[in-house]
């Protein structure tokens, strides 16, 4: 493997640039290549076998044309249900995955309680559900499946955002500092940070938001590490993009959230 080779970061649309921007900041000397599979957006809303197929398929590209030393699958849905089988496809290849940041939630709450806010298909993945038996006794958590915010970061709907995280909060319950409110809020998908001050403004200043970037980032380093695999680039780390459909919004999304 080529430590001077790129690093792949895929998702099904602009969420995992939430994902890129921490991996940037930590790693700012390696060169990324960023792949949204925005034809087949959103991933949480599609069958298990689809997302499987597209992020074998995207590995396989990546790999081929950009001949990249790493890959971060960059989507909370796609790590549930293929990271297993890329890791079998690509047993040379350092691939880390997201989750939703349950254990730092579980370890950060005061009041046992935690929200969840994640797609259909991280809530109903095998690998969500062995995460939660996993912390059975440590937290009390409040999962909300929430069809349509993702799609609505995707087309950077202001009035839609606002309508479906109002309407997701409702749902999951009371947030706040006392006995039996929720503290802490995850979020649990690759998109939802960028409805970060929307979610504030509805939860409180007092509730944590937690999101996965920074883990993904500190595990990517490790990998690297671990592998010789670190990049002695004598400029800042480059950055190209790629995507299976229209790359407009693409664009907007790296403009207005990597300030590009």
């Amino acid at each position: 493997m080529n430590p001077a080779a790129p690093i792949g970061v895929f998702d099904s649309g602009v969420g995992g640039i939430s994902v890129l921007r921490a991996l940037r900041a930590r790693l700012p000397q390696e060169d990324f290549v960023y792949f949204a599979d925005n034809a087949h957006a959103p991933y949480g809303e599609r069958p298990d076998r689809h997302v499987i197929e597209r992020s074998l398929a995207i590995a396989q590209q990546l790999r081929g044309r950009e001949g990249i030393k790493a890959l971060v699958v960059a989507c909370n849905t796609a790590t549930a249900a293929a990271i297993d089988l890329l890791r079998a496809a690509h047993p040379d290849l350092p691939i880390v995955g997201v989750e939703p940041a349950l254990k730092p939630a579980a370890a950060r709450t005061r009041t046992g309680c935690v929200g969840v806010l994640a797609t259909r298909g991280t809530l109903a993945s095998a690998r969500f559900g062995a995460l939660l038996a996993s912390l059975q006794g440590q937290a009390r958590f409040a999962l909300q499946p929430c069809d349509g915010l993702a799609d609505a970061v995707e087309q950077a709907d202001a009035t839609k955002i606002r309508a479906l995280c109002d309407r997701y909060i409702r749902a999951t319950g009371q947030f706040g500092s006392n006995n039996e409110d929720m503290d802490t809020l995850v979020l649990g998908c690759t998109h939802y940070p960028f409805a970060a001050d929307v979610l504030r403004s509805l939860v409180g200043p007092e509730v944590a938001l937690l999101d996965t970037g920074e883990p993904v980032a500190r595990q990517l380093g490790r990998r690297l590490d671990e592998g010789g695999l670190r990049a002695d680039h004598r400029r800042p780390g480059r950055l190209a993009w790629q995507a299976s459909g229209p790359t407009a919004l693409l664009t907007a999304a790296a403009a207005r959230w990597l300030a590009l």
